[in-house]
């Protein structure tokens, strides 16, 4: 199919057509059979990689030809197609295949007059093309740098900030400027400082939300339940990603004094993204997904807007503060969690968020352990087996990927105040173990943080079975028989004596390696014990015969 199509560029590029209309009709033609066939091709033949590049060469020179607009996107169409293959992007990855393409998408910088919704067919297909080149190709990412595809971008969407664009050009333009800023650093950096990317994005996401002020902070309540457009949602994704990259590292960079206003407007409109549903429920969760994201690029001290007491859609009240917010991010994290799969970009997100935010502010872990770990009444079962939100992350504390086990574990030990004892009681040593250790806490006492000295009250139930308590299982276990009932001394001491020996094989062999709790908390291997009892007598000795 692509060595026909060639041909006939060639034909056309060598004045078969006449210079009329004709030729036009029958490129357009041809080059719609090939898009209509490879619409939904993503993996090339290796063997037809070569006419696939020379038909890449000729479909640009048509485009380059002043082409009637319905020719135009149909090129556009087939070359959108083309650059989803990495290997035949070399006649496009130009300065003049670029340039064609950014003045075909309107985005050259010296174009000033708007896009026109006659020309938004070809401006879309312009702006796809440059999105598959931008993602596949280094070359075609240094190019949009050297052109200066971002000013481009940033410019358009400055001039219609209060304007309607077509649907697919804004979008598209905000896809692009999300894979720029994702895969080039010095474009992050141009539009996080030259550009005032996170002014200029915020102000993208509050016009597609049409959020309207009752105060400062505060989002006015909307009388309408109706949910967000499709539309809606997907502009809002999209300026989420590339709000991301604008963010990216801010919450460990101090924040100058006029940043922080701009976090906690953000932090304003983010909370009432949560508070906001799609047509779709998964549209829904995948806008809420792409909201958490950014929240854990906001400095921690920003996020008390997600619960304050002045939010306008707040039922749920604690304290005389307001934690929708809250409990959306409490059952998505559940969501997350029973779904079982990807918990690592799933789950670990919105675990980060509710940790920090739990860590800096008081009423918001207070809440947040109200839900998670009331009260204990129930310790008949293991703290791992069970539906509750507690059982769900004990779960998880032992889970096999690290990053999902000490975020979980984590979250655990902040809702505790950092209480070995506390988190202890709800988890068992045995799952707490690993964090523990980590913290260099396996001889108990409490992690770092700044914690207000209230007491943690215990249930009548617990507390009436509380010595019954396997400390390293953490529930309540029946009696177990004496294993060494009815022994004499002798066979007592002749069983510990062969448990003895099996250890020592084992060690010896390198099967196991022994090991103790230092005296801060962290593990060493036993025989330095030995070594350590062995310098002191030999100290102690020493001593003694100089005296």
């Amino acid at each position: 199919m692509e060595r026909e199509v060639v041909a006939a560029l060639e034909l056309e590029d060598g004045g078969g057509g006449g210079g009329d209309g004709d030729g036009d009709g029958e490129l357009e033609q041809r080059l719609r059979a090939f898009n209509r066939q490879n619409s939904q091709t993503f993996n090339f033949d290796l063997k037809e990689q070569e006419e696939r590049k020379k038909l890449c060469e000729e479909v640009l020179k048509a485009l380059q030809k002043d082409q009637r607009r319905s020719c135009q996107a149909t090129c556009l169409e087939t070359i959108r197609i083309l650059s989803r293959d990495k290997k035949v992007l070399a006649p496009l990855t130009t300065r003049p295949g670029m340039l064609l393409l950014m003045q075909l998408a309107g985005l050259e910088c010296t174009q000033s007059s708007a896009p026109h919704a006659s020309h938004s067919d070809v401006i879309i297909e312009a702006l796809k093309c440059l999105c598959n080149m931008v993602f596949n190709s280094e070359m075609a990412q240094q190019l949009s740098v050297d052109l200066k595809l971002v000013i481009g971008i940033c410019e358009r969407l400055k001039k219609h900030r209060d304007k309607k664009l077509v649907h697919g050009i804004k979008f598209f333009d905000l896809r692009l400027l999300f894979l720029l800023s994702a895969l080039r650093v010095d474009a992050r950096t141009q539009l996080k400082e030259d550009l005032q990317g996170l002014l200029l994005l915020t102000d993208v996401l509050e016009s597609t939300l049409d959020i309207k002020w009752s105060d400062k902070y505060v989002v006015a309540r909307n009388d309408s339940s109706a949910p967000l457009s499709e539309e809606q949602v997907d502009f809002a994704i999209e300026t989420l990603k590339a709000l991301f990259n604008v963010t990216y590292d801010c919450s460990q960079q101090k924040v100058v004094e006029d940043q922080v206003h701009q976090f906690r407007y953000l932090t304003a409109i983010l909370c009432h993204c949560l508070l906001l549903r799609a047509e779709a429920e998964g549209k829904t969760e995948e806008f809420y997904s792409h909201t958490i994201n950014l929240l854990n690029n906001i400095p921690v001290s920003s996020l008390d807007l997600l619960f304050s007491p002045t939010i306008e859609f707040g039922v749920i009240d604690y304290n005389g503060k307001k934690m929708d917010t809250v409990e959306v991010l409490l059952a998505f994290m559940e969501k997350r969690i029973d779904r079982g799969t990807n918990l690592k970009e799933g789950l670990t997100p919105v675990l980060s968020v509710l940790t920090e935010c739990s860590r800096t502010h008081k009423d918001m872990r207070k809440y947040i352990r109200s839900r998670v770990l009331p009260p204990l009444k129930d310790v008949k079962n293991r703290p791992e087996v069970g539906t509750t939100l507690r059982n769900k992350l004990v779960r998880l504390m032992t889970h096999i990927d690290t990053g999902v086990k000490h975020m979980a574990a984590e979250f655990l030990f902040v809702l505790c105040k950092e209480s070995v004892d506390c988190l202890l009681k709800y988890t068992g040593y045995g799952n707490a173990a690993g964090l523990l250790a980590a913290h260099g806490l396996l001889a108990g006492g409490r992690g770092n943080g700044m914690y207000s000295e209230d007491e943690d009250t215990d249930t009548e139930e617990y507390k009436s079975v509380k010595s019954s308590i396997n400390p390293i299982t953490g529930h309540m276990e029946d009696p177990m028989p004496n294993p060494m009932a009815g022994m004499t001394e002798e066979q007592k001491e002749y069983e510990a004596m062969k448990l003895v020996n099996m250890f020592d094989k084992l060690s010896r062999e390198q099967i196991i390696k022994p090991m103790r709790v230092k005296p801060d908390g962290t593990m060493g291997p036993l025989e330095e014990a030995a070594d350590e009892y062995a310098s002191d007598r030999d100290s102690t000795s020493h001593s003694d015969q100089e005296g």
